[in-house]
């Protein structure tokens, strides 16, 4: 009988993919989320970039989408602002989500967006044609969009277009000398926004506590959060989940936000689950300005070791006890999984104490020191971190308060 070395690459691949397979259905059957979303009629973003692409100024042809942020907010200066806002109106689901274009222009576009998109669910909460399930989702959306047109939101980005993208800024964007972002991950979508139940699980609840923590850590900072949902996030178990191709689209935007943001602000991104892997892949892209990058629940960020991330930022990572992410294999085979664990010591992150934090989705309750620990990076106390250890390591290298 021929011996098989248990080392051959051939053995150390079956097993890799026979143990992604274990995982596969472990997850389905144990409580990761297998929410289904189908597309919803809505606003169409391709007529809107066909009429944006048509219309001219004085000045000439509008800035395409997706150009450099410091090229629109050129054009947005040379424009003035009675221009400026008449092109909003005239175009709001571009200027609305248009990085580098003024922040405030793009508050005031995304309202005139959610109006218009509020009226077309109003129109179809009792169409008969639609099924039951149809009709309830129509409602769920209703409900979202009037939430978010409350008074004192502000939305800077909103595409209803299909399940739905969003950002919402927490604080003065434009005056902020640090600026958090929260980057969720997986069953992220407009209907998933924000929640009544599992608030704090959700973007906007996420980033809600994360502002509160910052002003209660340093009530005199200018600082700013952002909810940030504004890319196509996994939806449950699957293929997208467990590879990168969700996440590379959602790098480019990661980044562009973060060359758009006003000002000089100091940057600091907060990542949890799938949303870890969207920020490992946009790291090597990063501009100088994101200084801290830290992650939760983290699948993997695609890269072995934190220094292969390619960034000047710190990497922070933490992990609750029970957090089930922690039996997900940490490694990438032919495309599939997300690499090393960046709580094990050899990655080389600086590893952050989650007490408190129940689960997976509970890095950002309040009163936890997953929470505590997010805010002073956020405000740049570094001083008052809690590491994961005793040893302190994760101090190594930074003083008590840092200006970078």
């Amino acid at each position: 009988m021929t011996s098989v070395d248990a080392t051959s690459p051939l053995l150390v691949v079956v097993r890799t993919l026979l143990a992604l397979a274990v995982v596969f259905v472990l997850l389905a059957t144990t409580g990761w989320t297998t929410i289904k979303h189908r597309p919803v009629p809505g606003p169409s973003r391709e007529a809107a970039l066909a009429a944006w692409a048509r219309d001219r100024t004085e000045h000439g042809p509008l800035p395409a989408p997706g150009s450099p942020a410091a090229r629109v907010a050129a054009f947005f200066a040379r424009l003035g602002h009675a221009r400026a806002v008449a092109l909003a109106e005239r175009h709001p689901l571009v200027v609305g989500n248009l990085d580098g274009a003024p922040v405030a222009l793009r508050y005031r576009a995304n309202r005139i967006t959610l109006d218009r998109a509020l009226a077309a669910e109003g129109g179809r909460v009792d169409d008969p044609r639609l099924s039951d399930e149809g009709r309830h989702e129509a409602r769920r959306r209703l409900d979202r969009f009037a939430s978010m047109l409350r008074p004192g939101r502000q939305i800077l980005s909103f595409d209803p277009t299909g399940t739905g993208r969003a950002a919402e800024v927490l604080g003065d964007l434009e005056h902020a000398e640090r600026v958090s972002v929260v980057v969720p991950g997986v069953d992220t979508n407009l209907l998933t926004f924000q929640k009544t139940h599992g608030r704090y699980g959700a973007p906007a609840g996420m980033a809600e506590a994360l502002y509160a923590e910052e002003r209660r850590a340093s009530p005199g900072a200018r600082s700013a959060v952002i909810a940030w949902a504004d890319y196509t996030a996994p939806a449950g178990v699957g293929v997208d989940a467990m590879t990168g191709r969700l996440a590379e689209n959602g790098a480019a935007r990661l980044v562009r936000l973060t060359e758009a943001l006003p000002g000089h602000a100091r940057v600091a991104l907060f990542c949890h689950s799938y949303g870890s892997v969207v920020c490992g892949v946009a790291a090597p892209r990063l501009p100088a300005r994101v200084t801290d990058l830290a992650v939760a629940g983290s699948p993997g960020m695609r890269v072995e070791r934190a220094a292969e991330l390619g960034t000047r930022a710190r990497v922070w990572a933490m992990r609750d006890a029970d957090d089930w992410i922690a039996d997900v294999p940490h490694l990438e085979v032919g495309g599939v999984g997300h690499g090393a664990d960046p709580v094990a010591r050899e990655f080389g992150a600086r590893l952050l104490s989650a007490r408190g934090a129940v689960g997976h989705s509970g890095y950002f309750a309040p009163g936890t020191e997953s929470l505590g620990n997010f805010a002073a990076i956020g405000v740049g106390a570094y001083g008052d971190v809690v590491c994961a250890r005793a040893d302190s390591a994760c101090h190594d290298g930074i003083s008590g308060a840092e200006g970078s």
